[in-house]
This record gives C-alpha cells, sequence and structure tokens, in this order.
C-alpha cells in the first residue's frame, strides 16, 4: 500500500520535515489550513490508525506531544489541535493545526500557497522550538 507518504518516508519526494525518528516522521502539509500545519506519520505502512498495534499507537501519540509542543513555541497560536481524518491519503497520520479560532481547522477553508522560502523559514522556527 505505498502512498505519497511512503515516498516522502524514503525520501523519493521532498518534504518540509521538522521531526523524525526511527518509527515516525513529521513534515509540514504541502497543502496548509494555516502557518505551521503539520502531520505525523508512522513510517509503517498502515492505512487506518487504529489498526495500528497497541504500542506503536501509544509511541505514534508520544511523538505528537513533542511535536506538538514544538510547534506551539514556534507558531503563534492559542493552541494547537488535532485532526485524524485519513481519507485523502491511505496512510495512517495526524494533522497539527496550529489554532487562533476554531475557524483554523476547518478543511474546507481555503489552503495556503507558501512559497518555499516561507516553507523552509516554518520549518526552522519549528526545529529551533
Amino acid at each position: 500500500m505505498s502512498s505519497i507518504f511512503s515516498k516522502i518516508i524514503s525520501g523519493e519526494i521532498e518534504s518540509y520535515k521538522v521531526a523524525e525518528d526511527e518509527k515516525h516522521i513529521a513534515f509540514l502539509d504541502a497543502m496548509p489550513l494555516v502557518k505551521g500545519h503539520t502531520l505525523v506519520v508512522p513510517k509503517k505502512e498502515t492505512d487506518l490508525i487504529f489498526d495500528l498495534d497497541s504500542e506503536d499507537y501509544k509511541e505514534l501519540w508520544a511523538f505528537t506531544q513533542d511535536i506538538a509542543k514544538q510547534i506551539k513555541k514556534a507558531v503563534p497560536c492559542k493552541r494547537v489541535g488535532i485532526a485524524v481524518v485519513g481519507l485523502e491519503v491511505p496512510h495512517a497520520h495526524i494533522h497539527l493545526v496550529p489554532l487562533n479560532s476554531i475557524d483554523d481547522l476547518n478543511f474546507k477553508n481555503a489552503r495556503l500557497k507558501l512559497s518555499p522560502e516561507e516553507y523552509r523559514q516554518i520549518q526552522q522556527t519549528i526545529i529551533s522550538a
């Protein structure tokens, strides 16, 4: 079940990675709702997040918590919202979205179009946090 995320994990497709360990990767969303919108993905190819075994599931959320804390320090926001949707890519993933209003987490909103420089600046700010 290879997906675009599998290609990002393998390095076939470039991404703006903000963190990685042996089991997980976090990178900026290519079509963000707001600046700092980050995807957290297990490297193990699994379509549905609830199909992860219990230990992998817990580790994914612990990794996600660390990334959310980095985002909160790096991106001006009231809090970091979480969404698990999984309809757009058949690979489990968690959206972390900096929130200043409930509307920031509306997937019907127009997506931002950021320049590579803007992505790199956001990426470095989160990494440095």
